[in-house]
C-alpha cells in the first residue's frame, strides 16, 4: 500500500508529499492554506464556489491523495455543532510597508453547514472600536498593537476583540500579508483580469514615500482601462486595494468589486491543472505561503472545512459590506485626534450586530426596534455623552424628544469610557412613566450610586432635570 501511494504521488507530481512525516504536515498545511486564504481574505468570494475549479479538483483526487497524510477524525469543527463556522480574514502589509501590522482588510466569514451557506462580511479598516487599555482606536490597529507586544499574537487577538465587540464567537483566523499576496501572482505566471470599469487614482500612495517633504511625491496616478488586462502581482494588489477612484471607483462597494475580479483571475491560475500538477510550481508557492501566511487552522479542520463546503456554488454566497452609504449602517466623522474616522450611525453596535448575527435569515439590514409610545407625563432629561463617539448626546436627545421628554442639556461628559448606558432619577419614583420610557429607548440602566464627584455636581445645580442619562457604548439610539 505505501509503495501504491507512493507511485499515485510520482505520478501526480506530488511526490514531495511523501517525504518523511513531519516534513509531509508541514508542506500541507502551508499548500491547503494556500487555496484558502487567496479564495478568501482578498475578496468577497469563496474559493469553493467555483463548480468547475471544484468540480476538478475533486476528479482529480489531490485531497484524497494527500488525506492518508493527517489522521482520520471525526470531530467538529469550532462552532459546527450551532451551525455557524466563524473566521477571521485578515491582509496587512507586512515587513517594508508603512504600518505593516495593520489590517488593511478585515473580512468576517460565516459558514453554514447545514444549508452549505457562506456569509461574508466586509468591515472597513476606518471603523473606530473600544479598545482595553488604548480607548477608542480604528479597528486595524487591533492586530499591530497585539504584535507590538508580542509577535505572532495579533491574530488571535483581533478575534478576541472582534468575538467581544460583535457578541459574536469567532474561533478561526487566516491572516496575510501584501508581499505573499503579489509573489504569488508572480509565481503564477500572472492573471488576466476583464477590468469592468476604467480605475484613475490620483492619490494611490507610493511605498517608501510616506513622509516625503513634497506631498505631491508620496503618491502616484494609478490608471488602469476598461477591458482585459494582465496583471503582475503589483498591478493587480494596487487594483485591488486602490481606495481613491474617481467616478464611484472609491466606494468600499467597488473596492470588493474588484477584489473578487482579481480572486476570479487568481482562482483559475491557481486551481489549474497547470499549477497543481507543478511540482516546481507548488513548490515555490508552499515557500510564499510559510512565509507570509499566519492561521490557528489545524490541518485536520482545513480537511473538514473543504469537506463540508466544496460544493458551494455562487448562489449561496451572501456579501455585505459596512459602509457609510446613503443605506449604510456606518457614518463618517473626525475623531478627536483629527482622524478621519467611521462609526456606528445607530450610536453603537446594536444594528450591526443584529445583521451579522441574522445575517442567513435576512440579508438586509435590521429594521429599526420597535417604536415607543409618547409618555403622558411632563419630565425632562440631560444627556450626556460618555463615550468618544461622536454626536451621541444629540441623536438620543433627538429620540427622546419625539417620546415627549423635554431635553434640557446634551453634551459630554466630563468622565468617557462609560460601557454601560446610565440613568439617574432625581424625582425619586415620582415620573416612572418617563424612567422606563427613557431605559427602554436606551438600554439604560438605573444608576443609584450618584457619589461620583461630577455627577454630585450637577444634582447639587439649580433648576436640575428630572433625570440624568450618561451614554455608554450599549445605548441604543433608534425609537
Amino acid at each position: 500500500m505505501e509503495e501504491l501511494e507512493k507511485q499515485e504521488a510520482r505520478e501526480s507530481g506530488l511526490e514531495e508529499f511523501v517525504a518523511p512525516v513531519n516534513k509531509k504536515r508541514k508542506k500541507i498545511t502551508a499548500y491547503v492554506i494556500a487555496i484558502v486564504v487567496i479564495g478568501l481574505v482578498f475578496s468577497s468570494r469563496v474559493i469553493m464556489s467555483s463548480q468547475n475549479a471544484s468540480g476538478w479538483l475533486a476528479e482529480s483526487g489531490l485531497f484524497n491523495k494527500i488525506k492518508h497524510l493527517v489522521p482520520s477524525t471525526d470531530k467538529q469543527l469550532k462552532g459546527e455543532e450551532n451551525d455557524r463556522i466563524n473566521i477571521l480574514l485578515l491582509g496587512m502589509g507586512g515587513e517594508g510597508h508603512d504600518g505593516a501590522y495593520l489590517s488593511d482588510t478585515i473580512m468576517l466569514a460565516s459558514l453554514k453547514p447545514s444549508t452549505k451557506q457562506v456569509a461574508l462580511v466586509s468591515v472597513p479598516r476606518d471603523l473606530q472600536v473600544p479598545l482595553e487599555e488604548a480607548g477608542y482606536r480604528k479597528i486595524n490597529n487591533i492586530n499591530a498593537f497585539a504584535e507590538a507586544k508580542e509577535a505572532g499574537s495579533g491574530g488571535q487577538a483581533t478575534i478576541d476583540s472582534l468575538s467581544k465587540l460583535f457578541n459574536l464567537n469567532i474561533d478561526y483566523y487566516v491572516r496575510v500579508d501584501f508581499a505573499g499576496f503579489e509573489n504569488v501572482i508572480d509565481e503564477l505566471g500572472g492573471v488576466t483580469v476583464n477590468v469592468e470599469n476604467t480605475l484613475d487614482d490620483y492619490a494611490y500612495p507610493i511605498l517608501g514615500q510616506e513622509d516625503n517633504p513634497n506631498y505631491y511625491a508620496r503618491y502616484e496616478h494609478l490608471h488602469i482601462e476598461k477591458g482585459v488586462q494582465t496583471m503582475d502581482g503589483e498591478l493587480a494588489l494596487k487594483y485591488a486595494r486602490s481606495r481613491h477612484g474617481v467616478g464611484g471607483e472609491g466606494s468600499d462597494f467597488a473596492r470588493a468589486k474588484r477584489q473578487q475580479l482579481i480572486l476570479e483571475a487568481v482562482k483559475e491560475k491557481l486551481l489549474s491543472k497547470q499549477t497543481l500538477l507543478n511540482p516546481v510550481t507548488i513548490g515555490k508557492l508552499i515557500s510564499q505561503f510559510s512565509q507570509h501566511v499566519s492561521t490557528n487552522f489545524s490541518v485536520w479542520e482545513i480537511l473538514r472545512a473543504w469537506d463540508l463546503f466544496k460544493d458551494v456554488n455562487k448562489d449561496q454566497i451572501i456579501n455585505q459590506v459596512l459602509s457609510d452609504a446613503p443605506d449604510g449602517l456606518l457614518i463618517s466623522t473626525i475623531s478627536s485626534e483629527g482622524a478621519y474616522i467611521l462609526v456606528p450611525a445607530a450610536g453603537n453596535f446594536s444594528k450591526i450586530n443584529a445583521l451579522i448575527r441574522d445575517i442567513f435569515n435576512n440579508n438586509q439590514a435590521p429594521t429599526q426596534i420597535e417604536k415607543i409610545e409618547k409618555i403622558s407625563e411632563d419630565a425632562s432629561v440631560t444627556v450626556k455623552n460618555g463615550t468618544w463617539i461622536s454626536g451621541l448626546a444629540g441623536a438620543t436627545a433627538a429620540n427622546l424628544q419625539e417620546l415627549g421628554l423635554t431635553v434640557k442639556e446634551t453634551g459630554n461628559a466630563p468622565e468617557r469610557g462609560y460601557a454601560k448606558t446610565l440613568v439617574f432619577d432625581f424625582t425619586y419614583g415620582k415620573k416612572n412613566e418617563a424612567l422606563e420610557a427613557i431605559k427602554k429607548a436606551t438600554g439604560a440602566e438605573q444608576g443609584f450610586d450618584a457619589s461620583t464627584p461630577w455627577i454630585k455636581e450637577y444634582q447639587e445645580q439649580a433648576n436640575v432635570a428630572d433625570f440624568l442619562l450618561i451614554l455608554g457604548t450599549d445605548a441604543n439610539t433608534t425609537n
